[in-house]
């Protein structure tokens, strides 16, 4: 949505979509808002809760029945296995996605890692789609009075020309750019704390294929899980900036996680965005 800066200030009902690795902020940002009568859409917690249920219980259990303790219990209906997740613990979702490589570390095999990324991918088309429907729920029944979607980092990359117009027409896009400092900070956290990402899937294969020359490794069974995430964050992430920077260019507007880290409340942040919005209309 392109807005001149009288627009949005004179917008009743705000609703802005927040874009960026994760890390940026976009989770902070929304946990601030919420304190200020914004309703946190969170596109993760909408998966893991909705569209990625099932198949994260469904990992669960199998996880449980290698147990012959729990497996008995299961099995008799004597235990049952619920998600836990919350917009502040979204650790099922992750989880789920794992991580593609040797099975004794705790890697999956190539064919059930891209089932998996498959799955993850329409359930985050879908979550985007859904974001109109809480933008109405977020008003009229729980008497929100402006909303933010904090998107997944993976939204660039979803290659859906329909999630783009549904998120254009009903929200401002605002793309977090991380600064240089930032974006080397961002890459030494993930490479330190190695988590499950989403990657495209033309993508994976590509840099599978590097990875597997570079480290003279015959089979995806003889990938060390943790390693090859590390390998990979830097590429995906330089990956992903020209993606997101074209949403932006196109459909809406760009800071800087610099300018991010000075917002200390809702005026701070409106602020902010009145300013991209007059520099980049």
């Amino acid at each position: 949505m392109k807005l001149s800066v009288n627009d949005f200030r004179q917008w009743e009902h705000k609703c802005i979509t927040l874009l960026g690795m994760s890390g940026v902020g976009k989770t902070v940002l929304s946990v601030m808002l919420r304190a200020h009568n914004w309703f946190h859409y969170s596109g993760d917690y909408r998966i893991g809760t909705r569209y990625l249920d099932e198949p994260i219980l469904d990992n669960i259990k199998q996880q449980a029945m290698a147990i012959p303790f729990l497996r008995d219990l299961l099995r008799s209906d004597s235990i049952y296995i619920v998600n836990n997740i919350t917009v502040d613990n979204l650790n099922p979702v992750s989880s789920f996605l794992g991580k593609l490589g040797d099975p004794e570390k705790g890697g999956l095999p190539l064919k059930e890692f891209k089932r998996r990324q498959a799955l993850h991918h329409e359930a985050e088309v879908a979550a985007m789609k859904d974001v109109p429907e809480f933008i109405r729920k977020a008003q009229e029944i729980y008497g929100y009075r402006h909303c933010v979607n904090d998107a997944g980092g993976s939204v660039c990359e979803l290659d859906d020309p329909e999630v783009l117009r549904v998120l254009a027409e009903h929200s401002l896009i605002l793309y977090i750019k991380a600064t240089e400092q930032d974006e080397q900070e961002l890459i030494r956290r993930a490479v330190k704390y190695p988590k499950p990402l989403y990657y495209r899937e033309a993508f994976l294969t590509e840099q599978l294929a590097i990875y597997m020359g570079e480290r003279q490794l015959d089979y995806v069974a003889m990938i060390d899980p943790d390693d090859f995430v590390r390998w990979m964050f830097p590429r995906l992430f330089y990956s992903r900036i020209p993606r997101y920077e074209a949403i932006a260019r196109q459909y809406g507007y760009t800071i800087t996680t610099t300018e991010l880290a000075q917002v200390k409340d809702e005026a701070d942040f409106l602020r902010l965005v009145e300013k991209a919005v007059e520099q980049q209309t």
